[in-house]
């Protein structure tokens, strides 16, 4: 299981869980887990378009996914969070179904991006997952005061003159990118469980925003550990171990929070976040 082919698997899949884990801590902060759905949906239209082409797969779903966020951004600015990111993913799920209505052969890369192929990385994947890795937590580490109080208490950043915006716009960006690194390995159905489940167990234990980040990377990195050994081991899909685990780990952190930290409230969260 740490030998031979395992060993990208493993190297990708921890990146993949970092990133997810810190982006998630903002997805969570602002309520944001249906954009963390959305996205990916339109990174496979973009993968779907690819394959059709006879081009690279994770291109198609990286140009796609930036797209995609940028939409949702435009869309936002006219109408309704919640109807602005509804009408992108289903325009964006209408597309990649046209664009797999056009390919006549089956191809088990785009099942793959469906429900996530940790076993099947390769070598020529783990530098530019690297990359991309270190350009999603650099943006991370250099929004992070700012989008920290546009996210915790946007009308207060607003009268500060932060470009809330812009700064949301920014937000979506790394959702997007995320989404490329991630949607390989965790698959589009399921790649908003990793970025939703440990975050919010964070939030749910601990008000101190640094220290949920951290916490968050780190549950969502034994998350993707556990769940490459039960695929390994049973040979079940990935992604189901992902949504499982993620499920559970927010379960147990709605229970600490109720039963023993009831002073971690949404009201009382929010003040701390943006401090």
């Amino acid at each position: 299981m740490f030998s031979g082919f395992m060993v990208d698997s493993w190297i990708v899949a921890s990146l993949v869980a970092v990133v997810a884990g810190m982006v998630g801590f903002f997805v969570v902060l602002r309520g944001s887990a249906f954009v963390a759905h959305a996205v990916p949906q339109g990174a496979f239209a973009g993968a779907a378009a690819a394959s059709l082409l006879g081009l690279n797969t994770i291109l198609g779903l990286g140009v796609f996914s930036v797209l995609g966020a940028l939409l949702i951004g435009r869309l936002e600015r006219r109408g309704r969070h919640d109807v602005a990111v509804a009408l992108a993913l289903v325009l964006m799920l209408a597309l990649g179904g046209l664009l797999l209505s056009w390919n006549t052969e089956y191809e088990p890369e785009i099942f793959s991006l469906l429900f996530g192929e940790v076993l099947g990385i390769n070598n020529g994947q783990v530098l530019p997952s690297l990359v991309l890795a270190v350009v999603c937590c650099t943006g991370v580490v250099a929004l992070f005061r700012p989008l920290l109080l546009v996210s915790a208490v946007p009308d207060v950043a607003e009268a500060d003159g932060l470009p809330v915006r812009r700064y949301g716009s920014a937000f979506l960006i790394l959702v997007a990118l995320t989404t490329s690194l991630t949607l390989p390995v965790v698959g589009a159905l399921l790649i908003f469980s990793l970025m939703v489940g440990p975050p919010a167990f964070a939030r749910a234990v601990t008000a101190e925003p640094v220290r949920a980040l951290a916490l968050s990377a780190v549950v969502a990195l034994v998350t993707v550990w556990l769940s490459i050994a039960g695929a390994y081991h049973w040979n079940w899909p990935v992604g189901f171990f992902v949504g499982t685990l993620s499920a559970a780990w927010y379960a147990v952190g709605r229970l600490a929070a109720s039963r023993w930290m009831p002073w971690h409230g949404r009201t009382s969260r929010a003040p701390a976040l943006a401090s």
